[in-house]
């Protein structure tokens, strides 16, 4: 079964051809990132601009990489929610036009039903049921994996995602967008015992996650003493990173021995952080779960992870009506 995927939920514009949902075809996505940078942060209006020059163009380049035209397809998958309103209306409406146009089946995908199903494009995939922590710019969330496909939320958090918090603090800290990446590596040569930065929610009673206490202490420590330049500046950003990915990849593991669950997949954007891949695999075996981290490059937003979500659907039946709307607050199930 060959489907293409597209995903135009947040920042990037995103196509893919993925054949029975674990073999890529094709991935192309076309990223935002200067142009919201001088604003350090994604403005959704110019997002959804974006999208609509650059949606087509991408579809067209990923059939091409592919070798395929939409003949030859057999499904198209979209993210339909959660994200933002314009901008996953651009994904909608052009697989809705695809779709009428071609007769193709089509089914809209969880954008974190997507992220949590991208370890199955991995070479090494795990079987049903697993343990998901899905860590990104605009989600933190635990979940339970199950045939289904059914999607148990455990946990989440309560105020900013861990992604989120990463860019906030390195725009405190003056650093370029995307914060989290430039966190990451200055925190490569940081001590992460530097700073005493506090760890949220420590009760072992919650699955929970909060990080909006964390920032708030890091804006009064650059208060009481100064915007850090050198190894400080390395130092702060390691102690940061180390009380978010502490608290991350202990609550994982928690989750996971809670529910009776033996395998741990780590996805979302933030799972590229190379501290977190680290310290939760290095836990997730010292309490005998199976580990399983999706490269990099599928762990950010594109449509190889949708269309894989989206063949789950498709073979089991799902059809979406051509009324399909955008959901910016869709509720994964």
């Amino acid at each position: 079964m060959l489907v293409l995927g597209l995903e135009t939920s947040c920042d990037e514009t995103a196509a893919a051809v993925v054949e029975d949902g674990r073999k890529i075809r094709s991935d192309v996505v076309s990223s935002q990132i200067e142009i919201h940078r001088r604003w350090g942060g994604v403005v959704p209006e110019l997002a959804s601009r974006n999208h609509l020059v650059q949606v087509l163009p991408v579809v067209n380049e990923a059939l091409d990489r592919a070798g395929v035209g939409l003949a030859d397809l057999d499904g198209l998958a979209v993210t339909s929610g959660p994200g933002l309103a314009g901008a996953l209306l651009v994904g909608v409406q052009t697989a809705k036009a695809l779709s009428y146009a071609t007769g193709l089946p089509l089914v809209g995908v969880h954008h974190l039903a997507g992220h949590l199903r991208a370890i199955d494009l991995a070479e090494v995939t795990p079987a049903l049921p697993y343990l998901g922590l899905v860590v990104s710019g605009g989600h933190t969330s635990l979940y339970a994996v199950r045939e289904g496909p059914r999607y148990e939320l455990l946990g989440r958090t309560l105020d900013d995602a861990a992604g989120e918090a990463f860019d906030k603090v390195a725009k405190l800290l003056g650093l370029p967008y995307p914060g989290g990446v430039q966190i990451d590596r200055l925190a490569k040569t940081g001590n992460p015992t530097a700073i005493a930065f506090p760890r949220a929610l420590k009760r072992r009673t919650t699955l929970d996650f909060s990080f909006s206490g964390l920032k708030t202490a890091v804006r009064q420590h650059l208060e009481r003493h100064g915007s850090p330049e050198g190894a400080a500046l390395n130092d702060l950003c390691a102690s940061f990173q180390e009380a978010v990915v502490d608290v991350l990849s202990a609550r994982a593991v928690q989750a996971a021995q809670d529910v009776g669950l033996s395998r741990l997949v780590l996805c979302g954007g933030v799972a590229a952080n190379s501290r977190l891949r680290a310290l939760t695999a290095e836990r997730a075996e010292a309490a005998g779960l199976e580990i399983f981290l999706p490269a990099p490059a599928l762990c950010t937003d594109n449509g190889a992870m949708i269309a894989a979500a989206g063949t789950v659907l498709l073979q089991r039946g799902d059809r979406a009506p051509l009324d399909l709307n955008a959901e910016p607050n869709l509720v994964l199930q």
